[in-house]
């Protein structure tokens, strides 16, 4: 966890919505190859938080995956620019508190290749109630009344 970083939070979300989700080495690569500033940032946090998993509970660092990644809002700092005519504007500097948490892969509640095998056979039974839908039946039925109709 990394507070008052001197970045707004909007920006910084946007990287972090990159690796929440992915494995430690994923997510270390999305964030080199990543042309934001917030990156480099929100590298450092995750650098910190696998070394405390490594240091702390006797994990190994690229078995990780990025189960909840998250920033908050922080103190904004006022400050004030000198305007035409005496007047002044307001300049804000956001902060913000980046959180990453990891867990290791085998608690990892869906793993990805299991999930593909389950939904498989759901699309496949799906897939001819959908061909079989009796959505043309009443309309064919509304012409032929339009018909008799007229």
């Amino acid at each position: 966890m990394a507070k008052w970083v001197r970045m707004s939070p909007r920006k910084a979300r946007l990287v972090v919505e990159h690796i929440r989700g992915r494995s430690v080495p994923e997510a270390r690569t999305v964030l080199a190859f990543t042309q934001r500033a917030a990156a480099h940032e929100i590298e450092k946090v995750l650098r910190s938080a696998v070394a405390n998993a490594e240091a702390n509970h006797d994990l190994v660092g690229d078995d990780l995956v990025v189960s909840a990644a998250y920033v908050d809002e922080g103190p904004v700092l006022k400050r004030w620019r000198a305007r035409a005519r005496g007047r002044a504007a307001r300049i804000r500097k956001p902060t913000c508190h980046i959180t990453i948490k990891l867990t290791p892969v085998e608690r990892q509640l869906g793993e990805p290749a299991p999930a593909p095998k389950a939904e498989e056979p759901d699309k496949a039974e799906a897939a001819p109630k959908t061909k079989a839908a009796p959505k043309r039946k009443p309309a064919a039925k509304k012409k032929k009344t339009e018909e008799a109709e007229s």
